[in-house]
């Protein structure tokens, strides 16, 4: 049986990338009579890509990364004022709201009773622990973890200090590159919810050879799709 169910949290239960996106849209309109959309998108990409050992994934990443970007495309000749005003669009995004994924709420509090479940995201340690507060869902979880990264390494030590056997544990979430492929490699069930605005550099292909893997239409099918990994007669 499935004993532990772990979820993540950005463009799974919560909408994130929707607000980096309309952050975006602010910096280009921002530096439209300097650089054109498709430039600013495109470096602003390769930047945040290049950056991530450095930075990580999160606010302060995206705004250093595009600030950098506007730079490198300007010639270093971005005046002040815009480059101040490109920071205080990176940082409006610290106050955005929790904006539910569809069947979020209902999803956990369904399954909430049945099953050990986590919360496992990552980002920025204080936006992340903001986000979980305000969204009322921690106190359904058994456990919270904020990570830097999630790569197999990442998922194996989580499910040890849980105590939870992988092949009994499935991970749910809207990125293949960060939920699917490393919990698989860790020994786990990995089930993909797709959201429209998944970030670029969390792109990845479908793992669909794989017996482990799950594609959901909405997080209204995870429960249904649990029971029955449950019910299949060589488990």
């Amino acid at each position: 049986m499935i004993e532990t169910v772990a979820f993540d949290a950005d463009d799974t239960l919560w909408e994130s990338e929707l607000f980096f996106s309309r952050a975006k849209e602010q910096m280009t309109k921002l530096l439209q009579t300097h650089v054109s959309a498709d430039q600013f998108s495109h470096r602003l990409l390769s930047t945040q890509l290049k950056n991530l050992e450095r930075y990580g994934v999160g606010i302060k990443g995206f705004i250093l990364s595009a600030v950098e970007a506007a730079l490198e495309l300007t010639n270093r000749t971005l005046p002040g004022a815009l480059t101040y005003e490109i920071i205080k669009i990176g940082q409006s995004l610290i106050e955005h709201p929790v904006s539910f994924c569809p069947k979020a709420e209902s999803t956990i509090a369904r399954l909430c009773g049945q099953y050990r479940l986590l919360l496992i995201t990552k980002g920025d340690l204080r936006d992340q622990h903001r986000k979980v507060a305000l969204s009322g869902l921690a106190d359904f979880f058994d456990g919270v973890e904020i990570v830097p990264e999630k790569d197999q390494q990442t998922y194996r030590m989580i499910f040890s200090k849980y105590d939870a056997e992988p092949a009994r544990t499935m991970m749910i979430g809207n990125s293949l590159k960060s939920d699917v492929i490393p919990a698989l490699d860790a020994g786990a069930w990995a089930t993909y919810v797709p959201h429209p605005l998944t970030w670029a550099g969390e792109q990845h292909r479908e793992p669909n050879e794989h017996d482990r893997y799950i594609r959901a239409d909405s997080l209204l099918d995870v429960p249904r799709l649990i029971e029955n990994v449950v019910a299949r007669k060589e488990y």
